[in-house]
């Protein structure tokens, strides 16, 4: 079902863990499945440029889940706030050699979770914010109730 590159990284995910010295923590759900994402993100600064110094996730999930959020942060790690906006889903899927379409809420997850830190960082920071971030943050909300939801069913 899948490819050695989501089982590499399901194995040996990368910036898998909680960090310390963090700016910001939030948390993101998927209720297609159930699954949780936590993203833990510090912002430092390079030539007048806001980066993403370090990102960590913690995810509770299947073995997609978990590579995606592995991708996803190996993906925006070192880059500015501005250019790791972009991911978008699809990239990270690519980037792992295309998932299962059954698979494709778990890139979503990941790249939703991005989204959220850089949208929470923003907003704590009195930053600008971008239309593309809003409509991010409006479906972390809703999915994170409605994840919130289900789990409580169970």
């Amino acid at each position: 079902m899948y490819n050695e590159k989501v089982m590499e990284h399901f194995r040996n995910p990368r910036n898998m863990g909680d960090l310390e010295d963090k700016d910001i923590e939030i948390e993101v759900g998927n209720p297609a499945c159930g699954d949780l994402m936590k993203v833990f993100l510090k912002v430092g600064e390079k030539k007048g440029v806001k980066i993403i110094e370090d990102i960590k996730f913690k995810t509770f999930g299947c073995g997609a889940a978990i590579a995606t959020s592995s991708v996803a942060t190996e993906l925006v790690k070192g880059e500015s706030l501005d250019d790791a906006e972009k991911l978008e889903f699809r990239d990270i899927s690519e980037e792992l050699g295309d998932l299962p379409n059954i698979k494709m809420h778990c890139s979503q997850l990941a790249s939703v979770g991005v989204h959220e830190a850089i949208y929470q960082y923003r907003k704590k920071n009195n930053m600008e914010i971008s239309e593309k971030l809003e409509k991010s943050h409006e479906e972390a909300l809703n999915t994170l109730e409605a994840t919130e939801e289900k789990r409580e069913q169970i």
